[in-house]
């Protein structure tokens, strides 16, 4: 007897590397691609998204942007940041929420994304999560072409090469080309994950939910 073909889904992770709901959206998901096991192959895109496109490059105080951009109360943020805490530590991932201190822009770090994207499926998720290690965990700048250009070298990237993509406007028209795909397909909010161009799930959903969604998937075909 012939073990069947594991289904093959493409997904589209949109995601900003600033989006706290982004990093317990992606450990969720990996969690439940590991529950699916052989039946179900994985093609794991990230697609950029700015939450914050014009913010200035030295960035902004996290409490003052709260504040101006949602009304958030110094006390309402608080209680949002401890339980973004539970819910990353429930995923096995450490916000150091008092390690991180300012919003920055981090247009220069979906630029590197792409170009880790040329490179290969791994290398691109690796960055991801190293990316969202440097911010949330180490509380150091998204938008720094220093620790840019460091944390692709620990993943194995080329260091020359990510400064160089750094110090130019490279994948710069290619970055903006899709973020305004995804605006346009009404995408608002994230993370959004998309399966086969045709099926989303919104938000940092529970590993449950995502597993649901690739078994139903999968089996339709």
């Amino acid at each position: 007897m012939t073990t069947p073909a594991p289904s093959t889904l493409k997904i589209d992770f949109v995601s900003d590397v600033s989006c706290p709901w982004c990093v317990i959206g992606l450990k969720s998901l990996e969690d439940a691609l590991g529950r699916v096991g052989d039946g179900v192959k994985a093609e794991l895109h990230f697609q950029p998204f700015e939450l914050n496109p014009k913010m200035a490059p030295e960035g902004q105080d996290i409490g003052e942007h709260l504040a101006e951009k949602y009304g958030s109360t110094p006390e309402q943020s608080q209680k949002n940041r401890e339980m973004i805490r539970a819910r990353g530590a429930d995923v096995g991932f450490t916000f150091s929420m008092d390690k991180r201190s300012r919003i920055y822009n981090t247009f220069d770090a979906h630029r590197l994304l792409h170009w880790a994207g040329e490179e290969g499926q791994g290398i691109q998720l690796a960055l991801k999560e190293a990316l969202f290690k440097a911010y949330f965990t180490d509380g150091q700048s998204p938008g720094s072409h220093e620790v840019l250009a460091r944390v692709a070298g620990d993943v194995g990237l080329d260091i020359a090469r990510a400064k160089a993509i750094l110090a130019s406007d490279e994948y710069a028209d290619a970055v903006r080309e899709r973020e305004n795909f995804y605006l346009q397909q009404g995408i608002h909010a994230v993370p959004a994950v998309i399966i086969n161009d045709k099926h989303l799930i919104s938000g940092g959903q529970p590993a449950e939910v995502f597993e649901q969604a690739l078994r139903q998937i999968a089996a339709a075909g």
